[in-house]
């Protein structure tokens, strides 16, 4: 039943659902928040359908997703935005752009799918994390927001590290303190910018922003609240150890609440820009990287999954935080309640892939532009030529420091083995065998404290079938890929909002939403000489180590 709904409609609606409200107090029982705005009642014989808007604020945009109750995607846009680049490690965004993306981005959807507002039952967001945005009392940004990749505050990290040693920290936080996180970004403008600082009533992450301006409420979820360096993730609540090592007044966090809250609803204001129905409800939402975990399908310990894009991360869902005692990976809030989100992220995965396509596999981009064929196929039909081992030739996949699990801002890229009979097809091997050597290093990690045997792989590199095997073959798991391989945050984003305002039961509805399109099982004798040859991929990087520290001050 779509189309417009006449006032008569809805009042009759509104008086079925005060009715359905008596019946189960005489009951004891409680509606949940989506069953009291008047949607999935049936009227005459006929179910009214309903939709949860679902929002993935990026770092190049907005991508708006609709979808129905059942799990399908129904339509999706992006509205783009800039990000200032300066200053060498400096990136800001302006808070504005969001929201004006947001508004654009529904008004778009709406218009798409011709789907009558008052049919959404909810709006939920994922965001990009780790970012500072400082805002007042009315919640006007008071500066653009310096956003998670953005590395200007490293004295601030080191002035927290003079109060508190890592290893203490990392217990407590289950994160480094570094420079990408807002801790220490807060204290930047504090020491640099204390007319901004004075003013500043909240600091807040991209989609809280955005939340504030659809109900009016500044508030944060665990899952991003986990990505502030400020934040104890045994506790669920913000840290009074680092906040007194940091100096800030503990007041400038925001409330937090689980990713599946209900915030508030919709106000006119917000109804009138992005031509939504004033009182649909809004969900907390939560991190992208914690969204992703729920749309992967990592909804319980024990469940691992591999997201492959530019950057990548190994991820898992468990009952406690994995605390490494080499401090090598992270630790997140869940989406789903009482759980956390383990990872490690690499910082160029398949960015390293597409350095070797723009720069050596130029031969290899001209024949599939010429043929109209993708550029990848090619090289991995090139990659074929090459045995497991590349020939002799390693390759260390740093082309941008890495995170983990090396947490070496130094660290270089290197072909190490060339030889005169070192062919191109060698090159493309090694490449992708160096990044997946690297990955292995975070899943043995998490092996040492969960056992599991089958992966997910999302992303872009999800779609090569050479890749997947060979990520199975080295890891030593089943692989599987889904049927969506670049809507996971999207999905775990609407995920939240459904169960969150009582469209779903529980976290389990994500199997409506995903299915496994093919599964691949590691090669026993592949498997072995990897197993031989993943040894001298640590040794080389090790080897280096100095190197690359000398190699800083070119």
């Amino acid at each position: 039943m779509n189309g417009s709904y006449t006032e008569a409609t809805l009042k009759f609606l509104k008086l079925n659902t005060q009715a359905q409200q008596r019946e189960a107090v005489v009951q004891g029982r409680s509606l949940s928040p989506y069953q009291l705005r008047y949607n999935g009642i049936q009227l005459s014989g006929v179910k009214i359908m309903t939709y949860i808007l679902a929002h993935d604020l990026g770092t190049s945009g907005n991508k708006a997703t609709l979808f129905s109750e059942q799990g399908e995607l129904v339509a999706s846009c992006t509205v783009s935005y800039s990000t200032h680049y300066f200053n060498r490690v400096w990136a800001e965004q302006d808070p504005d752009d969001w929201w004006k993306a947001v508004c654009e981005s529904t008004q778009q959807l709406l218009a798409q799918s011709k789907i009558d507002s008052c049919q959404v039952a909810v709006v939920v967001l994922s965001g990009q994390m780790m970012g500072a945005t400082c805002v007042d009392r009315q919640g006007n940004p008071l500066r653009p927001s310096i956003i998670y990749c953005d590395q200007r505050s490293e004295k601030e990290a080191a002035d927290i590290l003079s109060g508190i040693s890592m290893e203490d920290a990392y217990k407590i936080i289950g994160h480094r303190i570094a420079a990408v996180y807002p801790l220490a970004k807060l204290l930047w403008v504090k020491n640099n910018e204390p007319e901004v600082f004075k003013k500043t009533f909240k600091t807040i992450c991209a989609k809280d922003y955005i939340n504030f301006r659809l109900t009016g409420i500044i508030a944060t979820d665990y899952s991003d609240a986990s990505g502030t360096n400020a934040f104890d993730l045994a506790g669920k609540c913000w840290s009074d150890i680092m906040i007194d090592v940091s100096g800030v007044d503990g007041s400038i966090f925001p409330d937090v609440f689980p990713s599946t809250h209900v915030l508030g609803e919709l106000t006119g204001g917000a109804a009138l820009a992005t031509g939504l129905r004033a009182g649909t409800l809004v969900c907390c939402g939560g991190g992208d990287g914690a969204c992703a975990t729920v749309g992967v399908g990592s909804v319980r310990p024990g469940s691992a999954y591999h997201y492959l894009g530019s950057s990548g991360w190994i991820g898992l869902t468990t009952e406690r935080p994995i605390f490494d005692k080499n401090m090598r990976t992270m630790t997140w809030a869940h989406c789903v309640p009482d759980y956390y989100h383990p990872s490690g992220s690499v910082q160029t995965a398949g960015a390293a892939y597409n350095w070797l396509k723009e720069q050596i596999c130029t031969a290899e981009s001209a024949k599939a532009a010429d043929k109209n064929e993708n550029v990848y196929d090619v090289m991995n039909e090139l990659l074929l030529q090459s045995p497991i081992g590349a020939n002799g030739l390693l390759f260390l996949p740093y082309l941008l420091g890495e995170r983990s699990p090396r947490w070496n801002s130094n660290a270089r890229g290197a072909f190490i083995g060339l030889t005169l009979t070192s062919r191109r097809c060698d090159m493309i091997r090694s490449v992708m065998e160096g990044i997946t050597y690297n990955f292995a290093i975070i899943v043995d990690i998490f092996r040492e404290h969960v056992q599991f045997d089958t992966m997910t792989v999302i992303g872009g590199g999800a779609k090569g079938q050479v890749w997947l095997q060979m990520m199975a073959d080295i890891f030593g798991t089943k692989i599987q890929r889904p049927n969506f391989l670049e809507e996971a945050t999207s999905i775990g984003a609407a995920i939240v909002g459904g169960v969150g305002a009582g469209i779903f039961k529980d976290f389990s509805i994500v199997g409506q939403f995903l299915r496994t399109e093919e599964t691949l099982n590691p090669i026993p004798q592949n498997e072995k000489a990897y197993q031989k040859i993943r040894p001298l991929f640590d040794k080389a990087y090790h080897s280096l180590v100095e190197l690359f520290d000398d190699l800083r001050e070119i």
